[in-house]
């Protein structure tokens, strides 16, 4: 895909829903990649941009209101006077307990809900995964499906789910939500993929899955901010539905590594192994690793799970045609660029520490 974006897509920051103009906005989770991302091209857009976290966002132009989803009073200070909510704010790890997804991902998404609707707040995003409805099968060119927490893969994807299909059931003509699903999003510093894949990478313990061919899509930084916002522009067209969101450019991981890795002037992972058996020592890794980390002899998280193998393994990637529809929005920067945009983050860091 070309990174030149077509005549409509360079026109959408300005071609909202009639009748959208600037908003007093409160955004969760701003104190993180994606959030820190969101609040600032809000801000750009001319919002009053408020933002919850118990660390403040590095988004410029923003105001920083203390606390976190899981407590009630902090909640009800932050939707205080806001016209719209962004809500990212989550728990994200592939381990860890139920109850603490549960308390902040589905407790804190309710509790958000309830405070944001008593304020008068008009419109809420909730911020979403593909994961809720990820079954652990391939997924070719699907649409969005239905968030289902009985069958969803791990404590995360189960507790998002659980959000999602709470937020969604608030929809109504005087509050408006809608859920938007980046799928894998990456960029310059990004801790969640890129740190994880440079630095096995360079210690020698990222193996390819099946010879990384399973075909994914991902959703480079940038585009997923855009998508966020253009979800709450377009909310007379959104609002009530879940999209995913990603760059549509599936391409083997086996790839996608090797162009990280490249960027961040890596070797690529070479060595191979079969999916079937990374699944199955991922479930035993993942419930010793549990194990030990409630004894308290590890922290970090395991190198590998059954859910990260089943990623790493199985075809994901989703047919964009709605999404874009409903957006009015295509995404302006190609893998490529992004790849470039990556490699040249690792320099500027190279220089920086020379």
């Amino acid at each position: 895909m070309s990174g030149t974006p077509p005549p409509h897509a360079a026109a959408s920051p300005t071609n909202p829903s009639p009748g959208f103009g600037p908003r007093t906005v409160l955004v969760t989770g701003a104190s993180g990649l994606l959030g820190s991302a969101v609040a600032a091209l809000l801000a750009e857009r001319g919002h009053v941009v408020r933002t919850l976290q118990r660390r403040p966002s590095p988004a410029a132009g923003t105001t920083h209101v203390p606390g976190s989803v899981t407590d009630p009073q902090a909640v009800a200070r932050a939707v205080e006077e806001s016209d719209a909510v962004v809500h990212l704010a989550a728990k994200v790890s592939i381990t860890g307990d139920w109850s603490d997804f549960a308390e902040t991902n589905i407790h804190g998404t309710s509790r958000l809900l309830e405070a944001a609707r008593a304020a008068g707040v008009r419109d809420f995003v909730q911020v979403s995964s593909p994961s809720v409805a990820h079954f652990g099968a391939s997924i070719v060119g699907a649409p969005a499906g239905r968030a289902d927490p009985a069958r969803a893969r791990g404590h995360y994807a189960r507790s998002k789910a659980a959000a999602e299909l709470l937020a969604l059931a608030e929809d109504g003509p005087g509050f408006r939500v809608a859920a938007v699903r980046p799928h894998i999003v990456w960029g310059p510093g990004d801790t969640q993929l890129v740190e994880r894949v440079v630095s096995r990478a360079r210690a020698g313990r990222l193996p390819l899955l099946d010879g990384g061919a399973a075909l994914i899509d991902t959703t480079y930084l940038d585009n997923a901010a855009e998508a966020i916002v253009r979800t709450l522009e377009r909310m007379d067209h959104t609002h009530g539905q879940a999209v995913v969101v990603t760059n549509g450019e599936p391409r083997p991981v086996g790839e996608l590594i090797a162009g990280i890795c490249l960027a961040a002037g890596v070797t690529p992972p070479a060595w191979s192994v079969p999916g079937s058996l990374a699944r199955g020592a991922g479930a035993v890794i993942e419930r010793a690793w549990a194990a030990a980390g409630r004894r308290g002899w590890v922290r970090d998280e395991p190198p590998m799970t059954r859910f990260l193998a089943e990623q790493l393994s199985t075809a994901h990637w989703f047919d964009q045609r709605r999404t874009r529809e409903l957006l009015d929005w295509t995404p302006a920067l190609g893998i490529d660029d992004g790849l470039r945009r990556l490699a040249e983050h690792y320099q500027a860091e190279h220089y920086q520490g020379a």
